[in-house]
C-alpha cells in the first residue's frame, strides 16, 4: 500500500484558521476537503433545513408534482414502484408517507432479488394497468425502463420515473416526467442524491405545497439511513440529510424505526455516526432484500404497534445473520477458484462464475474481491443457464463503461463506475471474461492496482487525547467524499507482542519511542485495533520493542470500565533505521 499525504497549501489553512477560528489542525483538515472560505466552512460544520435546494431546480419535477397532486385530488391510487435495496425500500417509506399525509391513496411494488431482478418489467406495468392503476411513479429505478416505459404508454398509464443512476446514451424512457439530477440538462446543484434523496425532493416539494413543511425533520432521519448506506458522496444536500437525520435518529418516533435501532443496540445514549449506519443498521435493511423479501422493510417502517415491530427488527436480525453465513461460504469458493486458475489471478478485471452462490450475496463477495486483489471484479451466481452478476471496481477504472464495450452480450446490465449489476447467458461468460481483461489491460497499469492511502496529517501519539477526537467529531458525518481522518504516527514503540482477536483482527499497545533519548519517565500507551490483520501478522509477527509507522483513525470507546480514545488500524509499515550518518548529521 502505497502512502499519500491529502494536498492543502499552509497559506490556505492558515487564512481559514483565522477566518473561522479554528485551530490550524482543523483548519487543514476542511482545506484537504475542498473548503476555501468561512462561509463554507460554517455550511460544512453547521448544515441547517436552509441550506436544502428548491425541488424545483429539478427537471422534470414540477410536472410530476403537479400530477401527483391531481391523483390525490382525483382519489387516484399512486403506484408506486421501487427497488429491494436499502436505498429502493426506503424511498418507497418516503414517498408512500408524504402522499398519505397529503390525502393520497398508496400502493407499491418492491420486484423480489431473485425471481424479477433489478429494473421496471413490463408485467408488471400491465397487471397494474388490469387492476385501474393510472399513475406509476418509479423510485430508485426506471432510468433505463424503455421496455416498461412503452407498456404504460400503451396502457394508458402516467409514468413518472425518478432515479438517480446514470441514462443511457440513447436517451429517456418515455414518460410524464422523469426526475434525475444526473439526466442532460438538469441543472440542479446537488448530482449525487441517492435515490431516496430524489424522492425526497419530491415529498419536500408535496409538503410545502400543501402547507405540511414543518413535517421535514422528520423524513430527514429515513433520507439519512438511505444516504449512508448507499456510499453517496456526504457533502452538500446529502451532508445535510446525513448529519441532521443522524441527529434526529437519537430520539426516533417511529415504531419500526425505534425496534430497529434497540436491535442493533443504538439506544441514543451517544450520538449516532455514519459508522453505525453503515456497518449496524443498513446490513440489517439489506438482508431482507438479499436473503428473503424487501417488502419486510417497509412493513417494519409502517408498523404501528411496538410488540409486532420488535419482532420483525428481530427477524431482520437473523436474516442477516443468515447473510453472513452465506457470505463467507462462497468468499471461500471463489478465493479457491481465484487461487487455483492462473487466467483469473493474473487478469486485469476478475470474471469468476459458480453455481449454487446465492444471487443476494454476490454483490458483497465482489467487494471483498476487490479488496483482497485490488482490481475490478464480477462475481456471477449461475442457474438455469442464465448467469446472473454483480460487480465492483476500483478508482482507476469505470466499470459501467466497461460492460457497455459489449452490450450485445447482456441480457440487461446497468449501474455506475464502480458498481454494477448484470445478467447474460452462461455460455458468454467466458467470453465476456476475455473481452472484458482485454478492455481493462487497454486501460489500467500495474500501478492502478497498488491500493493508495491518503492520510491527512503526520501526528505524535502524544497529541492523541480526548480533546483531539472531540475535534474531529465536528466534521461528522465521515463517509464518501468526507472520509474519516486518516493520520500517520512514525516510531511507534509496540510494548508487547500483537495479540490476535476472534481468529481475524489484531490489537496492538503501542508507546512513541523515545529516539533523541528524552528519557521521558512515563509514556502513555494507546491500544491499537487492527481489524482482519490477523493474517498479515502472521505472516510478518509483530514483537514486543518492534518500532512501527502506523496509519491509523482516531476512535472512541465507549465502554465504562476500559474505554477511552482508540486507534484502528489502516495499516502499519516497519519504521526506517536512521543510518549512523543520517543521525550523527540529525545531532549536529
Amino acid at each position: 500500500m502505497r502512502w499519500v499525504l491529502r494536498n492543502a497549501d499552509q497559506q490556505d489553512v492558515e487564512r481559514l484558521s483565522r477566518e473561522v477560528g479554528l485551530p490550524i489542525s482543523l483548519a487543514r483538515l476542511l482545506t484537504v476537503r475542498g473548503i476555501q472560505n468561512a462561509e463554507e466552512a460554517q455550511r460544512f460544520l453547521n448544515p441547517s433545513l436552509q441550506d436544502l435546494h428548491s425541488p424545483y431546480l429539478m427537471t422534470g419535477l414540477r410536472s410530476a408534482v403537479e400530477r401527483l397532486r391531481a391523483a390525490i385530488e382525483r382519489g387516484e391510487t399512486v403506484f408506486i414502484y421501487g427497488d429491494y435495496d436499502v436505498d429502493g425500500t426506503i424511498a418507497i417509506v418516503i414517498l408512500k408517507t408524504a402522499l398519505e399525509l397529503c390525502g393520497g391513496k398508496v400502493d407499491y411494488h418492491v420486484p423480489h432479488r431473485i425471481r424479477e431482478g433489478y429494473g421496471m418489467r413490463d408485467e408488471v406495468i400491465e397487471q397494474a394497468a388490469d387492476n385501474g392503476t393510472r399513475i406509476i411513479i418509479s423510485v430508485d429505478t426506471g432510468i433505463r425502463a424503455f421496455a416498461a416505459a412503452e407498456a404504460a404508454q400503451r396502457r394508458g398509464i402516467d409514468l413518472i420515473v425518478t432515479d438517480h443512476h446514470l441514462p443511457q446514451s440513447e436517451g429517456l424512457p418515455k414518460a410524464l416526467a422523469v426526475v434525475n439530477p444526473n439526466q442532460f440538462g438538469c441543472e440542479y446543484p446537488c448530482k449525487s442524491l441517492c435515490g431516496a434523496g430524489v424522492a425526497f425532493k419530491i415529498a419536500q416539494a408535496l409538503l410545502e405545497a400543501t402547507g405540511r413543511e414543518r413535517l421535514l425533520p422528520s423524513f430527514l432521519k429515513m433520507v439519512a439511513i438511505a444516504t449512508i448506506a448507499d456510499a453517496v458522496p456526504l457533502v452538500g444536500e446529502n451532508r445535510v440529510f446525513a448529519k441532521l437525520g443522524l441527529d434526529g435518529l437519537r430520539k426516533p418516533v417511529n415504531a419500526g424505526l425505534r425496534a430497529l435501532l434497540a436491535n442493533c443496540d443504538l439506544d441514543g445514549s451517544r450520538p449516532l455516526t455514519a459508522g453505525d449506519i453503515a456497518f449496524r443498521v443498513a446490513p440489517r435493511l439489506n438482508a431482507a432484500g438479499r436473503m428473503d423479501v424487501a417488502e419486510r422493510v417497509i412493513l417494519l417502517f409502517t408498523e404501528k404497534d411496538a410488540t409486532q415491530a420488535a419482532e420483525m427488527a428481530m427477524q431482520l436480525n437473523q436474516l442477516n445473520g443468515d447473510r453472513q453465513q452465506e457470505e463467507q461460504r462462497i468468499i471461500e469458493e471463489v478465493q479457491s477458484k481465484i487461487e487455483s486458475t492462473p487466467e483469473l489471478k493474473n487478469a486485469f478485471c476478475i470474471v469468476v462464475d459458480g453455481y449454487g452462490w446465492h444471487r443476494g450475496v454476490i454483490g458483497i463477495c465482489a467487494t471483498r474481491v476487490v479488496e483482497r486483489y485490488c482490481r475490478p471484479a464480477i462475481v456471477f451466481s449461475c442457474e438455469d443457464g442464465e448467469a446472473h452478476g454483480s460487480g465492483r471496481s476500483i478508482p482507476a477504472f469505470h466499470l459501467l463503461d466497461a460492460l457497455e464495450s459489449c452490450p450485445e452480450l447482456f441480457t440487461r446490465f446497468g449501474g455506475h463506475a464502480h458498481a454494477v449489476g448484470c445478467a447474460l447467458p452462461v455460455e458468454r461468460v467466458a467470453e465476456l471474461r476475455s473481452r472484458l481483461d482485454a478492455y481493462a489491460r487497454e486501460r489500467l497499469k500495474p500501478e492502478d492496482f497498488i491500493p493508495v492511502l491518503q492520510y491527512d496529517a503526520e501526528v505524535g501519539l502524544d497529541e492523541i487525547q480526548r480533546d483531539f477526537w472531540e475535534a474531529l467529531q465536528k466534521l461528522e458525518p465521515f463517509g464518501s467524499g468526507n472520509p474519516t481522518p486518516v493520520f500517520v504516527a512514525r516510531d511507534a514503540k509496540l510494548i508487547q507482542p500483537h495479540r490476535v482477536m476472534k481468529e481475524k483482527h489484531i490489537k496492538l499497545r503501542v508507546i512513541p519511542s523515545d529516539p533523541a533519548g528524552n528519557g521521558r519517565r512515563f509514556q502513555r500507551a494507546h491500544d491499537v485495533l487492527g481489524w482482519r490483520m490477523a493474517e498479515r501478522a502472521a505472516q510478518e509477527p509483530l514483537l514486543a520493542g518492534d518500532t512501527l509507522d502506523l496509519a491509523f483513525t482516531v476512535e472512541y470507546n465507549q465502554h465504562p470500565n476500559f474505554g477511552g480514545v482508540q486507534l484502528s488500524l489502516e495499516d502499519f509499515a516497519r519504521a526506517q533505521v536512521p543510518t549512523v550518518a543520517a543521525a550523527q548529521a540529525a545531532s549536529d
